[in-house]
């Protein structure tokens, strides 16, 4: 199951309280303090794992909470620090405070990781506040208490090329086509219920991953079918790639409904390099091939033709993709 946002409870553990303690040894009637501090509270850490693809695991399982650190002990002994608490999750998870809604980090890359909360500190110990004119002092401190705090997290995917299109639009046939990917086709809107990825293997060592995103509709930015719970996933996107259907009517009209859910989710979506795909070439008739002829769109825009079913224009649309990939900047640049 795909799960692409979770909220959880995160707590650091407890510093262990200091002691009051003073040496007893035979001969030494009058030993000092020697009461130990509280080891420190173990910290949450949240860490990026590109093993992971998925939220899930935090379905179930909502409460984290790290160890406390134990009390200090006699003999100037410090109690143990609490073991910090690791939290795993996929690349590209963006952490936000779940109150404020502000962004606490965004774990990108592999290993990357954030300290969410730290743990409290262990308490001083009575040896800790001797002094010349106080050298049997009977004080010792408490250890802090870990913070806690309830934070979002929400994964979008790391894609080089983003397929947007209307439902039933020719996505999955097409990934299925140019990759190893095996989603579900059918001839209905809505087949694609969850993103799916594709490793697209060019020429005899170079790949790029591009993902077939749910279709949109007019007015997916405001919450209307099931393509607003996968539009943060596009942002991450490198370049994108418009489906529009040869048979589906004023394709400009499409392709700006298109573009303008993007910019009304994130205005900067648009600055992206932009390929326009006119998709099931195989079902036009030669009066609607015509009349694509004839069809143009903003100056500059790059349109192919392609068919999934005949590999129509297939190879065109790789190495398009393929040189607009070259000139742009790692994942980090497009958040």
């Amino acid at each position: 199951m795909f799960i692409d946002q979770a909220a959880i409870y995160v707590k650091a553990g407890k510093g262990g309280d200091g002691v009051v303690s003073f040496r007893r040894e035979k001969f030494i009637p009058k030993g000092g303090p020697d009461g130990g501090n509280g080891g420190n509270g173990g910290s949450v850490i949240i860490h990026a794992d590109r093993q992971l693809a998925t939220l899930l695991d935090f379905r179930y399982k909502r409460n984290y909470i790290a160890p406390n650190g134990q009390h200090g002990m006699g003999a100037r002994k410090t109690g143990k620090s609490g073991d910090d608490l690791v939290i795993r999750v996929p690349a590209g998870t963006v952490i936000k405070d779940a109150e404020s809604g502000n962004v606490i980090a965004d774990l990108v890359e592999h290993t990357d990781e954030i300290v969410i909360t730290r743990g409290g500190r262990g308490g001083k110990g009575n040896s800790m506040f001797a002094t010349s004119t106080n050298q049997a002092p009977r004080k010792a401190t408490k250890g802090k208490l870990g913070k806690g705090k309830t934070i979002q997290l929400e994964l979008k995917l790391l894609a080089d090329v983003g397929l947007v299109g209307f439902p039933n639009a020719g996505k999955s046939t097409l990934i299925s086509r140019i990759s190893a990917a095996k989603p579900k086709i059918a001839d209905y809107p809505f087949t694609t219920l969850i993103p799916n990825l594709g490793i697209v293997q060019y020429g005899d060592y170079q790949s790029f991953v591009v993902a077939d995103m749910p279709g949109l509709i007019e007015g997916a930015h405001t919450g209307k079918g099931l393509g607003i719970q996968f539009l943060r996933h596009i942002e991450r996107t490198s370049v994108l790639v418009f489906m529009i259907e040869s048979t589906g009517g004023n394709l400009k009209e499409q392709y700006e409904t298109l573009a303008d859910e993007l910019a009304s989710f994130n205005e900067t979506m648009l600055k992206k390099p932009q390929i326009i795909t006119i998709t099931k070439m195989d079902l036009a008739d030669e009066k609607r091939r015509k009349e694509l002829d004839k069809l143009k769109f903003k100056r500059g825009m790059t349109v192919i033709r392609i068919s999934s079913a005949t590999g129509e224009g297939l190879k065109e649309l790789l190495d398009v993709v393929w040189k607009k990939l070259r000139f742009k900047k790692p994942h980090k640049a497009n958040n």
